[in-house]
């Protein structure tokens, strides 16, 4: 029965985290909701108690050090928030024989493909944040049976920064800007990844068990981020957001360097996840659609 499935979820107050937290709250469930100022990832050991003394039923990690350029430079934290601490978190699941729902990335992959990502494609990250994103899979896998680790890919939200709310922000005030165009992928609204959480929270709550491994969790539909910018502009003067669309100059990824290299092609297929789900995922303009009507 909903209500007693008791959920810890790690990374409450984040651009997922957010609206997950309320979604499993808005469903009954005994919800434990953890911020960075309540959980130090950057202390593995912190991560593992919090679990040992609560207890709960099921694990959900949105956490992450996510600061992709950063990441070059602060590589040991960005490890220990998103490897050694997702280690230490599925230690202490697997001591309680509890499962854990684990967000991760297309960052993972090198971007070399000419056709979507299955899960079982080569990994080979390009830049430290899929490295260590890469290496927290690996240590969910060799650690527990009971899991679910859902790749997400160009996540965009009400809560948090988001590429979204920065096209808003510099394009309300500029005649024209210049947007990369030669990196392919899928564009994903928070409100599709809560509905796979919530799809897989619920699994465990009727049959005690998960449809465990890696799942490919985007939106349908994939672009560039030119093609991107330029459906947000749309959308954004049609319902009032702003008042005049930018021109969008499309530029190529040589033209605008940064210090961790970006995968030019990270289109997730989310075939498996269709087939567990039983339905498909919305296409990523609405997500984009429903979001610009609530802001």
């Amino acid at each position: 029965m909903v209500g007693k499935l008791k959920v810890a979820l790690f990374g409450a107050a984040g651009q997922v985290g957010t609206d997950c937290g309320q979604a499993l709250i808005d469903k009954g469930y005994d919800v434990s909701l953890f911020t960075r100022s309540d959980v130090d990832f950057s202390i593995p050991e912190m991560v593992a108690d919090k679990i040992l003394n609560l207890k709960p039923s099921l694990v959900i990690n949105a956490c992450a050090y996510t600061a992709v350029d950063k990441a070059q430079e602060e590589s040991e934290l960005a490890d220990l928030v998103n490897h050694q601490s997702v280690a230490a978190m599925a230690d202490a699941c697997f001591q309680l024989s509890i499962p854990l729902i684990h967000l991760s990335t297309d960052y993972v992959f090198d971007g070399t493909a000419d056709a979507p990502y299955q899960e079982d494609d080569l990994v080979k990250p390009l830049g430290v944040y899929g490295a260590t994103k890469l290496a927290g899979e690996q240590a969910v896998q060799q650690t527990m049976s009971q899991y679910v680790i859902l790749r997400t890919s160009w996540v965009f939200g009400k809560h948090g920064n988001n590429f979204v709310k920065t096209m808003l922000r510099v394009g309300a005030g500029r005649e024209q800007l210049s947007v990369v165009d030669d990196q392919y992928g899928r564009p994903t609204y928070v409100g599709d990844i809560v509905t796979a959480i919530l799809f897989f929270v619920n699994q465990y709550e009727k049959k005690n068990s998960l449809p465990s491994g890696i799942y490919h969790c985007s939106s349908e539909g994939e672009t560039t981020w030119h093609g991107f910018a330029q459906a947000i502009f749309d959308m954004a003067v049609q319902c009032g957001a702003i008042e005049k669309k930018p021109q969008v100059i499309p530029i190529s990824t040589s033209e605008y360097p940064t210090p961790a290299p970006r995968p030019a092609y990270s289109v997730l297929s989310t075939e498996k996840l269709m087939k567990t789900m039983g339905s498909p995922m919305p296409h990523w303009q609405q997500g984009l659609a429903h979001f610009l009507k609530h802001i």
